[in-house]
């Protein structure tokens, strides 16, 4: 571990500030009158990027590298800074076998520590109740088997559980107060619920669909589980059925569906509960709903190819969404101004963006 540690740091020592791109903020909405930076993914590019959008719009601040192999393509996937914003964690897909966490200070981008997690580690959360890092194992590695969640420490990088939870579970996200964690499995169309403190799965429901002709849908590939900020309720993306569904967790049963563009992937939804955000990967766009009412108020076209994650200022002004690009593309993260739904900045980053986290404003 202490090689992969000291490779790491000597990529990111290398690479810090060796990228810089700077777009004029676009659109018709009200001047940007504070700084907001993201932390994004470069998944075949083994890079992370600080990107700052701002009054003079958008630029690539530092350029880290990550991982621990120089001459492979190891995979960074997920990222998630924690809730005090002194750290940020990137989960690196490809290992011998098995995949890995690291773990940065903010800011200094330093490489602190990491540690193994299962097969192909992807998207995580921490649980603002106990500081656990939750991650799924998506496992691309063989047959289709249920696979795991990796429960891991965050102060001293152990991982203390590894629960087995579907087939190619994805979009880990926790509840509001930490004491849930919430999965999917992509292959075996089911939302699962894990205890925080007894770290157990302690719900799992069978998510369903139909398609126009009323008829029931097999499969239907749920990618993103998303908590409301303040109400008992969760929104789940099926991609294979081109719906979000929302799910009570009272009645633990779903209540609502929403009819998207094809794909939808990656979700989020404003810090005030009002609007929900989804990535339709195949449609190269970010789709816009009113929760009160169910419309759907915009339709947004990426700037390239292939949508892919989403998150939201905690203002609820802006939207910052990462775009993977194709062939040569470089990625992009467009910014969306909530107020007007125009794009107000595209900003380049490295190839296949993919994880994309908010760290602060100021």
């Amino acid at each position: 571990m202490m090689q992969r540690r000291v490779g790491a740091l000597l990529a990111a020592t290398l690479l810090t500030g060796a990228f810089f791109v700077a777009t004029p903020a676009l659109g018709s909405g009200d001047p940007v009158d504070k700084n907001y930076y993201v932390y994004v993914a470069a998944e075949s590019e083994d890079t992370v990027h600080l990107v700052r959008f701002g009054p003079n719009g958008g630029e690539v601040l530092k350029t880290i590298g990550v991982g621990a192999f120089a001459t492979e393509i190891e995979g960074p996937h997920g990222i998630r800074v924690s809730p005090d914003g002194r750290y940020w964690y990137v989960s690196i897909a490809h290992g011998l076998p098995y995949g890995s966490v690291f773990k940065y200070e903010t800011g200094d981008d330093v490489s602190v520590n990491d540690v193994q997690a299962g097969l192909f580690p992807a998207t995580m959360d921490i649980s603002r109740s106990t500081g656990l890092l939750f991650v799924v194992n998506f496992n691309l590695h063989g047959d289709m088997e249920p696979s795991t969640v990796s429960v891991i420490d965050t102060v001293s990088m152990i991982e203390v559980a590894r629960i087995e939870q579907g087939i190619m579970p994805h979009g880990s996200r926790t509840s509001p107060d930490g004491m849930f964690h919430y999965s999917v499995g992509m292959m075996d169309d089911s939302l699962y619920e894990i205890d925080v403190m007894n770290l157990k799965v302690a719900r799992t429901l069978h998510l369903t669909a139909n398609d126009d002709d009323g008829h029931h849908m097999s499969v239907v590939k749920p990618t993103w589980v998303q908590p409301h900020p303040t109400k008992p309720l969760l929104y789940v993306a099926l991609q294979g059925a081109d719906q979000i569904v929302e799910v009570s967790l009272q009645d633990w049963k779903i209540t609502r569906r929403f009819h998207t563009q094809k794909g939808p992937y990656n979700l989020a939804v404003t810090a005030d509960g009002k609007m929900l955000l989804a990535t339709c990967k195949p449609n190269n766009s970010t789709a816009i709903w009113d929760l009160e009412t169910g419309k759907e108020l915009a339709n947004v076209a990426a700037s390239r190819r292939i949508t892919h994650g989403v998150t939201v200022s905690p203002d609820n002004r802006f939207a910052f969404v990462t775009v993977e690009g194709v062939a040569d593309d470089p990625g992009t993260v467009d910014v969306i101004d909530l107020q007007t739904f125009e794009t107000r900045a595209s900003i380049d980053v490295g190839k296949q963006a993919s994880g994309i986290d908010f760290w602060k404003m100021e």
